[in-house]
C-alpha cells in the first residue's frame, strides 16, 4: 500500500508492564540531544540509533518524530555474557522518543530488569543484580534527559 501526505498520529504510549513513560514539555530534537548528553554523563554509550521519520519523508510520507536509541557499554556486555549468552540478544537496551499530538516529545523505555527477566533462570540472581544496577542508571539518564 502506498501512502502520501500526512499520516495521523497513532495513540500515544500508555502504561505498560515493565515500561517507564515520561511525557515532557520538550520538543523532539531537544529531548534527543538531552538524552544523548544524559547517556554520556552516566558513563554509558549510544550504541545504536534508528527511526523511520527521515526515511519515510524521503518517500513522501510524513510521520511524527520517532527515534530508538540503544544504550550499553562493554563492561555490562562482558558481565552479562559471563552469566547468559542468550541475554545478550537484548543489548543494547533501548530508549524510545516519540512526538505527541501537541508537538511535545515523550521518553519511554523498558526497564532493564523487565528486559532481562526472561533470562533469570539461566543468569540467576547475579544477572538480576546487573539489571537492577542498570535500572538505576537508566532512571538517572531519564531524569537527566527530561529535566527542564
Amino acid at each position: 500500500m502506498a501512502f502520501s501526505g500526512a499520516i495521523a498520529h497513532a495513540e500515544g504510549l500508555s502504561d505498560r508492564t515493565g515500561w517507564k513513560i515520561h511525557k515532557t514539555s520538550k520538543v523532539y530534537k531537544a529531548l534527543i540531544d538531552d538524552l544523548k548528553a544524559a547517556i554520556k554523563a552516566e558513563g554509558l554509550i549510544t550504541v545504536t540509533q534508528a527511526g523511520p521519520t527521515k526515511a519515510a519523508a524521503s518517500r513522501g510520507i510524513i510521520i511524527p518524530g520517532n527515534r530508538v536509541i540503544g544504550v550499553f557499554n562493554n563492561d555490562y556486555a562482558v558481565r552479562v555474557l559471563a552469566l547468559s549468552t542468550a541475554a545478550m540478544i537484548e543489548a543494547p537496551i533501548r530508549f524510545y522518543i516519540t512526538v505527541d499530538q501537541n508537538g511535545t516529545a515523550t521518553l519511554s523505555y523498558k526497564t532493564p530488569s523487565h528486559v532481562f527477566a526472561p533470562y533469570q533462570d539461566e543468569g540467576g540472581a547475579a544477572l538480576m543484580e546487573i539489571a537492577a544496577e542498570l535500572d538505576m542508571r537508566f532512571g538517572r539518564i531519564a531524569a537527566g534527559a527530561i529535566a527542564d
